[in-house]
């Protein structure tokens, strides 16, 4: 009786310790096997696909994963790691076709027809962003914790402004009218 009232209580602790944390999360998994449903054809074929996944249970083991696992994650790291699947985007320009590729890394941007691919790199330990192109990393910016940006210039010299609009202005004055990202 005793074993079984611990037990018991051990399991109530550990499911309202889940309850009372936060923790919703974007249950990115279960969004994908639905997402992935919704484009397999017709109105009728998604039904058909829908209630085979309810009846092998792939739903409510993309839920329970998300629910306990991949949330959890989200929550204490603040990434999902369901979510790190790249995206691809083509885009048609004056030029051509291009496609771009972004992930957890920056972004990879590519011409139809060409072997030259230009990266746009995200380095989060040094909260800095690159480019790559034609074999030569050049950097661009560092963001600081004391919210500053310093910039590195055409010429080689960088300057450090405040990594808000203001700080986007002093710069633009500085190099000129250019587009600029943040992540």
């Amino acid at each position: 009786m005793k074993r079984r009232f611990t037990v018991m209580a051990t399991a109530v602790l550990m499911s309202s310790s889940i309850l009372f944390s936060s923790c919703i999360g974007s249950f990115t998994l279960f969004h994908k096997v639905l997402s992935w449903n919704q484009s397999a054809g017709d109105k009728w074929i998604n039904e058909l696909v829908f209630l085979a996944l309810c009846v092998v249970p792939v739903y409510e083991i993309a839920w329970l994963i998300d629910g306990v696992v991949l949330n959890s994650i989200e929550f204490w790291t603040g990434e999902n790691p369901a979510s790190a699947d790249a995206q691809v985007k083509q885009v048609e320009t004056a030029n051509g076709l291009v496609t771009i590729t972004t992930d957890a890394n920056g972004h990879k941007i590519q011409k139809e027809g060409s072997d030259e691919i230009v990266e746009f790199n995200f380095n989060k330990e040094e909260n800095s962003w690159s480019l790559n192109a034609m074999g030569t990393t050049t950097p661009l910016v560092q963001f600081t914790a004391d919210n500053q940006a310093k910039v590195y210039l055409a010429d080689g010299s960088t300057m450090t402004v405040s990594a808000d609009q203001a700080g986007v202005l002093a710069l633009k004055q500085v190099i000129g009218n250019a587009y600029f990202a943040n992540k």
